[in-house]
C-alpha cells in the first residue's frame, strides 16, 4: 500500500487511486439489499477481489419544529440487539422519486406530515463495505395524523429540543450515524449559520 500527503487536492493524479471493474456476480439476492463480489484492477495493475452491499438508496426526515423541538423514533434494531434512537428514514422502492420517499417514510413510520420540505445533503454512510446513499430532508413544522408503520416495523415517537438531541450524542444515547449527522445539521440550521434548499 502506497500512501503519500499533501495539504490540498493540488498535485494528485485520480489514475494513482482508481480501482477497475474486471468481472462480478452477485453471491446473494435479498428482499432489501443484493452482495456483489467483483474482480477489481488495482492502480498498480494487481488483482484484487471487493465484497459489497448493493443497496437502492434511503431517505432521512429531520421533523423541526417551530418551537425548537425535533421528532424522533425509537425502534429496535436486531443486528445490534438494542434499541435505538433515530430520525424517521427508510429504504427508496425501485422507480420512487426521493423526496416522495422522504414524505411518505414520514407519515407511515409517525403519522406526521409537512407542506414546507427542504433538501438538506446526500451522505454515503458505509463506503467500505456498500453502495448506500442516504438523501437528508428537513421536514418544517410537520402536523401530526396517523401512523401507519410496515407490519413488521414497531416505532415509538416522542419530540425533544434540538440541544437535548444534541447532548445524548455527545454523551452517547445517541449513536446512530444518520441521527447524529442529521443533529449537527439541525444545530447549524437552528443557529442561521447553514440553510437547506427549500423545494417545496
Amino acid at each position: 500500500m502506497k500512501s503519500q500527503s499533501n495539504d490540498g487536492h493540488s498535485g494528485f493524479s485520480d489514475e494513482e487511486l482508481i480501482e477497475n471493474y474486471l468481472d462480478g456476480e452477485t453471491v446473494y439476492k435479498g428482499s432489501f439489499f443484493n452482495v456483489q463480489k467483483d474482480r477489481i484492477r488495482l492502480p498498480d495493475g494487481g488483482v484484487a477481489t471487493r465484497e459489497y452491499i448493493r443497496h437502492p438508496g434511503a431517505v432521512v426526515v429531520l421533523p423541526l419544529f417551530d418551537d425548537g423541538t425535533v421528532l424522533v423514533e425509537r425502534q429496535f434494531r436486531y443486528p445490534l440487539n438494542r434499541i435505538f434512537i433515530e430520525f424517521p428514514a427508510g429504504k427508496i422502492d425501485k422507480g420512487e422519486d426521493k423526496l416522495a420517499c422522504a414524505k411518505r417514510e414520514l407519515e407511515e413510520e409517525t403519522g406526521y406530515r409537512a407542506s414546507d420540505w427542504r433538501f438538506v445533503t446526500t451522505i454515503h454512510n458505509a463506503i467500505g463495505y456498500s453502495d448506500e446513499q442516504l438523501f437528508i430532508y428537513l421536514a418544517r413544522n410537520p402536523e401530526a395524523g396517523d401512523a401507519h408503520p410496515d407490519e413488521e416495523e414497531f416505532i415509538q415517537t416522542f419530540r425533544l429540543p434540538v440541544a437535548a438531541l444534541l447532548e445524548w450524542v455527545r454523551t452517547g444515547k445517541v449513536t446512530d450515524v444518520k441521527t447524529i449527522i442529521g443533529a449537527f445539521w439541525l444545530e447549524k440550521i437552528v443557529g442561521g449559520q447553514w440553510s437547506a434548499q427549500k423545494i417545496v
